[in-house]
């Protein structure tokens, strides 16, 4: 069993920067791929970016990418979302995810074993 919890989210401003983290507990953090989903009002979750185990393979929506890092702190059982030039449309419920799913693509809600649950980030205009 992996619990997780979510911090950093809040508002800010379009082009602005805000960091979020993960913060596992329970078994094993070290096993377990990592990934960050979000979901607007009215929207189905959507993968935003993920972490292998080990932390050499990332993966990023298109809509994200150069824009976003993830990244990961085994020792302190940690994962961080490094969001950066924030647009409007990034304006979601973030949620962090645990997967020990072998061959998972890292990019499907169902591949995910564990959820947090979830910080609000508001990109004004």
């Amino acid at each position: 069993q992996v619990q997780l919890v979510e911090s950093g989210g809040g508002l800010v401003q379009a082009g602005g920067s805000l960091r979020l983290s993960c913060a596992a507990s329970g078994h094993s953090f070290s096993m377990y791929g990592m990934g960050w989903f979000r979901q607007a009002p009215g929207k189905e979750r959507e993968f935003v970016a993920a972490i292998s185990w080990s932390g050499r393979r990332l993966y990023y929506a298109d809509s994200v990418k150069g824009r976003f890092t993830i990244s990961r702190d085994n020792a302190k059982n940690t994962v961080y979302l490094q969001m950066d030039s924030l647009k409007p449309e990034d304006t979601a419920v973030y949620y962090c995810a645990a997967t020990g799913t072998i061959m998972a693509t890292m990019r499907r809600v169902n591949e995910y074993d564990y959820w947090g649950r979830g910080t609000q980030v508001t990109v004004s205009s």
